[in-house]
């Protein structure tokens, strides 16, 4: 399992009122990012699934710790 990162947490919640804003965050401008705003203008529900699930798939690596 990936955990969350607080800056993910509010990706989340931004995705519920803007979905495409987060999916070019994470994802950046592409295939992701069209498909998104396709489903935002078919439905809104959808839009905000595939925007988690993008949140979700696009994770930042971990910082490896050098001592």
């Amino acid at each position: 399992m990936v955990k969350s990162s607080s800056g993910d947490m509010l990706l989340y919640v931004l995705a519920i009122l803007l979905p495409p804003v987060p999916v070019f965050l994470k994802a950046g401008c592409g295939g992701q990012l069209l498909i998104n705003i396709l489903l935002c203008c078919l439905a809104w529900i959808p839009g905000i699934i595939h925007a988690w699930w993008v949140i979700g798939k696009h994770t930042t690596p971990a910082r490896s710790a050098r001592y």
